[in-house]
């Protein structure tokens, strides 16, 4: 029901409350010759997924770290948003209490949350640390 954990989505509500509706005479309607509404509750299933493209919309590898999401509102500096993390390259699968963020500052994201299909650019002010 969430979309981008803030906001419900229409298309969501609408695929659910279409089959709710169809529920209410299900011998007429689901149980007998209309079983296809069933397929509207795919509106309502989507997998949360972090995908990295550059400006170009071409996919490429990036490191992330994934973890259990720790709130932050209200601290002070800039905190790490995760606890827990494991370090993985994209794309990959976000389970509902996992949050993404990059494991570098190489790339810089277009957007402030990490998920979905997320455009990185170049951060011009990044160093490469010499072993």
């Amino acid at each position: 029901l969430e979309f981008r954990r803030v906001l419900m989505s229409g298309v969501t509500m609408g695929g659910l409350l279409t089959v709710v509706h169809a529920c209410l005479d299900m011998k007429n309607t689901i149980l007998d010759k209309l079983h296809y509404i069933l397929f509207y509750l795919t509106n309502a299933m989507n997998p949360r997924m972090l995908i990295t493209t550059d400006e170009d919309l071409e996919p490429f590898q990036v490191s992330v770290r994934v973890g259990q999401a720790v709130e932050t509102v209200g601290q002070a500096g800039k905190p790490k948003s995760i606890s827990g993390f494991q370090t993985h390259t994209t794309p990959v699968l976000l389970a509902v209490t996992e949050r993404a963020e990059l494991a570098d500052q190489e790339y810089l994201p277009v957007v402030n949350h990490l998920e979905g299909i997320v455009i990185l650019r170049k951060n011009p002010d990044f160093e490469p640390m010499d072993a």
